[in-house]
């Protein structure tokens, strides 16, 4: 297994992001990294990687964490479950032990989801991982932070039923899920079922076989059946072949909308105009080249021949998604400081507390340059999403543009799934749901 440490790269980076180990385990936080630059999946997985690599380094040029450093080393998973589990395993014990891991793969996220509890490290999965994991109460290690695939797939439905002038309007109608045959891709079904039998659409069903290079059967089945609207769920290549293959069968592209995993500039530049009015769920972010952070991050950290991948991509979709899901990170860890000691090293256990603590107002995202980008995020025990916004861009042949409102998840509809669901999980694993005491802890 090949471990790389992205600071290596530059000796100006290694010098901020690496010590000893004997220092770290006194004054640094370890932070390691599960993405994928190698495989089927890696045009997607790099610019995350490089967001989240990037912030990493903007915060200890800031100063740290309350003064405290980040160490920073990833292993390459190449999207693969089994090799996500080894990084895990080889990352978890080193420079003083974990903060918290990231795995950016749901089935990696089903993996870990049973080793977290034992060695006590949490697992942040935003806008990932297993949906019911919002359920606090059941799953204490997982923090599905600002999204799940089923606040995605509400959000979504509740857009279209917009478009077509009311909930009520969608009865008789047909809408096709066109997803990555995985545990990522099979998420979002619950919530289209649920909604499909409160309202009156048909849900036809269309798995594809990773990669997704093949889908013209997939195609095929759509151009028959017609349907009113295709949502994709898909990753990677995945998605430009659906929409070359919806261009050459001649469906519209403004009737499709994927999820925040299939909204992003590798899914639609080699598609172009091709892609004009596709659409795409957020996790609250889009392509955010003016915002405070991009231009800090420009600044102090490729500005300083530190950056992790090219400058031409700081600022995109997914270079974003990292740049949050890295923030959300340090973020918990300061929040853990104010409760375990202002400027120390904490504990994997202790960060966990500050994942379940999280309260990042409206002022502390725009100070930490996210003003416009995100909405507040704020977590509690029985809640580890903490958030329920999101909202929907579409492709305009040459860029992302916010063409909705801020939507919210329907609680009403989302909460009773959850608790279900966490229920079902708890049963099947033998858990007990956590005390009051025990949320305290």
């Amino acid at each position: 297994m090949k471990v790389r440490n992205l600071a290596l790269s530059v000796s100006l980076a290694c010098a901020t992001l690496m010590t000893s180990n004997a220092f770290a385990q006194a004054k640094e936080q370890f932070f390691p990294g599960l993405p994928y630059r190698t495989g089927a999946y890696a045009p997607n997985g790099v610019p995350w990687a490089n967001g989240y690599s990037d912030y990493l380094k903007l915060t200890n040029a800031r100063g740290g964490i309350n003064g405290v450093k980040i160490i920073y080393e990833e292993c390459d998973t190449g999207y693969d479950t089994a090799r996500g589990v080894e990084c895990y395993e080889r990352l978890k014990g080193k420079h003083g032990g974990a903060t918290v891991f990231q795995p950016l793969s749901t089935g990696i996220t089903f993996a870990l989801t049973e080793k977290a509890p034992v060695d006590k490290i949490p697992l942040i999965t935003a806008g990932y991982g297993r949906s019911e994991s919002q359920d606090g109460g059941v799953f204490k290690w997982n923090f599905p932070l600002a999204g799940t695939y089923w606040l995605a797939a509400d959000a979504l439905i509740q857009t279209i039923a917009k478009k077509e002038g009311g909930l009520d309007k969608l009865k008789g109608k047909k809408i096709a899920l066109v997803y990555h045959d995985s545990p990522y891709g099979k998420e979002p079904i619950p919530v289209l079922q649920e909604r499909a039998a409160a309202h009156g659409y048909t849900l036809q069903l269309l798995p594809v076989t990773a990669p997704g290079i093949e889908q013209k059967s997939t195609w095929l089945q759509v151009r028959q059946s017609r349907p009113d609207y295709v949502l994709l769920w898909g990753w990677g290549v995945m998605n430009s072949t659906a929409l070359k293959e919806a261009q050459a069968t001649g469906y519209p592209r403004e009737k499709m909308y994927g999820v925040w995993w299939s909204g992003a500039e590798p899914d639609v530049k080699d598609v172009g105009e091709g892609a004009k009015g596709y659409n795409a769920v957020t996790m609250q972010h889009g392509a955010e080249p003016n915002s405070a952070v991009v231009k800090e991050i420009l600044e102090k950290v490729h500005g300083k021949a530190q950056g992790t991948g090219p400058k031409e991509e700081v600022g995109t979709v997914l270079y974003m998604r990292g740049a949050m899901s890295a923030m959300m990170a340090v973020e918990g860890v300061r929040a853990a400081q104010e409760r375990f000691g202002k400027g120390k090293w904490v504990s994997a256990e202790q960060a966990r507390w500050g994942y379940e603590n999280l309260n990042l107002t409206q002022a502390k995202l725009d100070a930490l340059g996210f003003k416009g980008v995100m909405r507040p995020i704020s977590t509690s025990c029985q809640d580890h999403m903490g958030s329920s916004w999101a909202r929907v861009h579409t492709w305009d042949g040459s860029k992302w543009q916010f063409t909705s409102d801020w939507l919210q998840a329907d609680e009403q509809v989302l909460k009773p799934m959850v608790k279900a669901a966490a229920d079902k999980y708890a049963a099947e694993k033998k858990l007990t749901r956590r005390t009051g005491q025990d949320c305290q802890s």
